[in-house]
């Protein structure tokens, strides 16, 4: 059972905007997705931005990392001009405005826990905290049971990360990711009380696709750029994937 969108708009806009912003957003929402992936990472002073990589060099100029920025000084960064010059003095978002922004525009969320080395049960706690926070009237309507897709999902690829937002806020729904499957991963999804499995498409077979479905789990996938290949990992039970081509495959694809 998967009660949450089907098709997410990868990082905010995928490929027409700079990921990881509010134009992403903005972008996502122009072409009707109301659903999207993207990362939140802390920084120097325990704050949650919206950010894939620790390190400066890709998304925002310079040398640094996220980890030894204020979140402040990183807000006044410019996460656009390397996408495009109409992007230019695009901000770092605080996850706060993204999750305001979503909220206004009733955009489900799929939160990817990224943190830096060494900050893994941190992250994963602030992240937790502020979410349940943030969704704390939904909660307590019961929104979790009635009405899932109000509520949004945490996903890590970090085993401690995932672990300690469950220690936070376990009334919040948990989706572990693996790159590639491994044995024993219902022990750790379990151990997470994780309620889907998100994996990378490139590795999953129909037979995996069945193991995971087989054991009650929902299946999300990972980055999903090609109709063809979309349709094919579907038929298999795949539940839902994110997609960079948000031109090609659209929030009503599934």
């Amino acid at each position: 059972m998967w009660p949450y969108p089907k098709i997410v708009a990868h990082r905010g806009g995928g490929t027409l905007a700079p990921e990881n912003t509010v134009a992403g957003l903005r972008a996502g929402l122009a072409y009707g997705f109301r659903a999207v992936e993207f990362d939140v990472m802390l920084s120097r002073d325990g704050i949650g931005m919206v950010m894939h990589d620790p390190d400066f060099g890709r998304t925002v100029a310079g040398r640094g990392s996220v980890p030894g920025t204020d979140a402040v000084e990183l807000a006044a960064m410019d996460a656009g001009s390397w996408f495009g010059p109409q992007f230019r003095d695009e901000p770092v978002p605080f996850f706060t405005q993204f999750i305001d922004y979503c909220k206004a525009q009733r955009i489900w969320m799929n939160v990817e826990i990224k943190p830096a080395d060494g900050f893994e049960r941190e992250t994963g706690a602030w992240v937790a905290k502020v979410t349940r926070d943030s969704y704390a009237a939904e909660l307590a309507a019961g929104s979790a049971v009635s009405n899932p897709a109000a509520i949004p999902l945490l996903s890590s690829f970090s085993f401690d990360a995932l672990a300690a937002a469950r220690d936070a806020a376990p009334e919040l729904p948990r989706g572990y990711l693996l790159d590639k499957i491994p044995a024993g991963w219902q022990e750790q999804a379990r151990a997470l009380g994780a309620v889907a499995i998100h994996t990378n498409q490139k590795y999953l077979t129909r037979e995996l696709a069945a193991q995971v479905k087989a054991a009650g789990y929902g299946l999300f996938c990972y980055t999903v750029n090609d109709p063809q290949r979309g349709r094919e990992i579907l038929s298999w039970g795949v539940d839902g994937f994110c997609t960079d081509r948000i031109d090609l495959i659209g929030p009503t694809f599934a």
